[in-house]
């Protein structure tokens, strides 16, 4: 599906990842999807850039490996031509039980209505933290 309105396309993105509807969220991205996380947590397989929507679903498929769970709440989305910048802050719960709130930004590129890179920009330290604890 393609969207019209670059903030409809990322908000469709958020629910998709609420939902776990992992065909849905692919939906809101192009072929080639750059999906990019801080380097520094590679040593969970969760860093670098990781490309199309194969790279995605391998991503995703990693995440319960290393996590017991991830709620996202984003507060703010601002606009600037093709980008769409999120603020907000989600719950993550490492495979031992334990939730903390940590705050993320998510830069967003689009083009001719689908995303075409993410980058995830979070505090890694206080993230291992929570995946070691």
């Amino acid at each position: 599906m393609r969207y019209t309105d670059n903030l409809e396309l990322i908000r469709a993105a958020y629910q998709a990842f609420h939902d776990r509807d992992v065909t849905a969220l692919l939906g809101t991205m192009a072929e080639d999807m750059e999906w990019v996380h801080p380097e520094s947590m590679s040593r969970y397989g969760l860093g670098g850039t990781k490309a199309g929507h194969d790279g995605v679903r391998a991503f995703l498929a990693k995440v319960p490996t290393v996590l017991g769970g991830m709620k996202l709440h984003p507060t703010e989305f601002v606009q600037s031509g093709d980008r769409v910048v999120v603020f907000g802050v989600r719950d993550v719960t490492s495979l031992s039980g334990h939730t903390e709130e940590l705050e993320f930004v998510h830069s967003w590129t689009l083009r001719d209505g689908l995303a075409v890179r993410m980058e995830d920009i979070f505090d890694t330290v206080a993230f291992q933290r929570v995946i070691e604890s």
